[in-house]
């Protein structure tokens, strides 16, 4: 599914306007962001899931074309952890 589509979906859903659901969709991807650069970064859903920031320590990877080891910068990468209903619902 793309942002469109969910937007499409969003709007008929809602029986509000693809521009108002875009709107809505936008400013929610932006808050999770927001939320998330924080230093103790996590956002919950009850019943969706969670989001949570976590560090990801330097660790050395391995080339897959030369074989050559090589050194992974340690960085932040985002883990969603999905909630109960959303497991049940799959």
């Amino acid at each position: 599914m793309t942002k469109a589509e969910l937007v499409d979906m969003m709007a008929k859903d809602a029986k509000i306007s693809k521009v108002a659901a875009a709107n809505a969709l936008n400013s929610f991807m932006a808050n999770i962001t927001k939320a998330l650069k924080k230093k103790e970064g996590k956002v919950t859903l009850v019943g969706f899931g969670t989001f949570a920031k976590i560090r990801r320590k330097a660790r050395k990877g391995r080339n897959p074309q030369t074989g050559e080891p090589i050194k992974i910068k340690a960085c932040n990468v985002v883990k969603f952890r999905p909630g109960k209903k959303l497991k049940d619902s799959i």
